[in-house]
């Protein structure tokens, strides 16, 4: 130990002493090395260094009407973090895609039980959201099981901080690089005018490396048109409140379209040529065919599909090595994949909320 080091350790111990905390316990905290994870996510420089980001700053601030001050410190205050950057590069080409090891992630125990205890505290809510929106609640719990585990994973990341380096340093090599950043600008623009309304310190907010934020992780954007007041305590908290979450993903969903009584997919068996299927995966997840169209292409569905009056979408789901599964996908199925658009996420929240529902029937609910 270093004669500075020394000094210190001694300084510490006075002052536990004095606080009365245990002196050794005190020395060790401040000893002690940072975890690997806070090397990985060591930020960078301010962006208030960056002409570019203080000039988006004062643009934002006259066409928002906000103060411009203040805009300029809350951007100005936020780093580039090295981590998000990581994060958000794409699976490297080549990377097989398999449905079943996605699923292993999403539909499992901890996930099942917590679902269970969310619904159980949370049953009136959920079905007075249902009354409301027309949403299934096992869909809200799908949702907001695949994306927290019910609130106990809503992201570290200084939203700030994850905004900012996407919107000012979104990876170059990314194939929709322009696209992406001018989205996280968005955001930001988005995350800074909710802030100011609600007299809050945007410095404050912590979610996902995306700057997704809450229980059912939304983005700003998403917060400023869907989220509503469910509790009616006279604010919007979706880090806080599960009613408040729960109406906000019923009314997200009904703000897409869904379609009260609607299923999201039916099983589907092809007995078709490998042209027709290739016809049936060419609109990839957007409905697109009649019930007619599919079975004229060797799509067979079963009977309980046979009267539906919507447009259907032949989902694939790669597994692997092993060969895909597919199922037929309703315009609900396409609804909730504008929450993420990924039919793997949108097939996870459908078996997840069934699987707490099965498991709530299971104990007498």
């Amino acid at each position: 130990m270093t004669l500075r080091s020394t000094i210190a350790a001694f300084l510490i111990a006075v002052y536990a002493l004095l606080a009365g905390v245990p002196a050794a316990f005190a020395v060790q905290k401040t000893l002690k090395k940072p975890p690997a994870s806070a090397k990985r996510q060591a930020p960078g420089p301010l962006y208030g260094q960056r002409a570019e980001a203080m000039a988006f700053a004062d643009d934002l601030a006259e066409r928002r009407n906000l103060d411009r001050e203040w805009v300029r410190q809350a951007i100005g205050q936020s780093r580039l973090l090295p981590s998000v950057l990581r994060l958000m590069q794409p699976a490297p080409k080549g990377t097989a895609k398999n449905w079943r090891v996605y699923r292993s992630r999403f539909v499992e125990p901890v996930r099942i039980r917590s679902g269970q205890k969310f619904w159980q505290t949370n049953a009136a809510t959920l079905e007075r959201a249902e009354q409301e929106y027309g949403v299934p609640a096992e869909m809200i719990v799908g949702i907001i099981g695949v994306e927290t585990i019910y609130g106990q994973q809503v992201g570290t990341f200084r939203v700030m901080d994850a905004l900012a380096t996407l919107a000012f340093d979104f990876p170059s090599q990314h194939p929709r690089a322009a696209e992406r950043q001018a989205y996280f600008r968005g955001e930001l623009e988005q995350v800074l005018s909710l802030s100011m309304r609600n007299g809050s310190d945007p410095l404050d907010l912590r979610g996902s490396y995306a700057g997704a934020m809450g229980l059912p992780q939304f983005m700003p954007s998403s917060w400023s048109k869907y989220a509503v007041d469910f509790d009616g305590d006279g604010k919007v908290d979706l880090m806080n409140s599960p009613a408040d979450a729960i109406g906000s993903v019923a009314n997200y969903f009904k703000a897409y379209g869904w379609k009260s009584g609607m299923p999201t997919h039916y099983p589907v068996q092809l007995t078709g040529s490998e042209a027709d299927l290739q016809e049936l995966l060419a609109p990839d997840i957007l409905p697109s065919f009649s019930v007619a169209s599919f079975a004229a292409k060797g799509a067979q569905l079963p009977i309980e599909a046979q009267s539906h009056a919507g447009p259907l979408a032949l989902v694939e789901l790669q597994n692997g090595s092993e060969p895909p599964s597919y199922v037929a996908g309703t315009e609900n199925f396409y609804v909730i994949t504008r929450y993420n658009w990924s039919s793997y996420y949108a097939m996870a929240v459908i078996e997840l909320g069934a699987a707490v529902k099965a498991a709530m029937a299971g104990q007498g609910k």
